[in-house]
């Protein structure tokens, strides 16, 4: 999940997502340009399951997207 995205961010629509019973399942992968762990303690409380950096390291991202689909 962007959270830099135009109309609703990514913070709003994670929380929405994760307070709906039908896709609150859903792992989240929040994606920041930002590296402060302040953008990263505030995705978490959104609901996210994880978060990452852009640029997106892809061996990275897919270990993580990997482990969510082992659960």
């Amino acid at each position: 999940m962007d959270l830099n995205l135009p109309v609703m961010d990514g913070w709003e629509a994670t929380s929405i997502l994760k307070g709906d019973e039908a896709t609150k399942d859903i792992p989240i992968i929040a994606l920041s340009a930002h590296a402060m762990m302040e953008h990263k303690q505030r995705a978490l409380e959104c609901g996210a399951d994880d978060y990452d950096t852009k640029p997106v390291d892809v061996d990275r991202l897919l270990s993580k997207m990997s482990g969510f689909l082992d659960k």
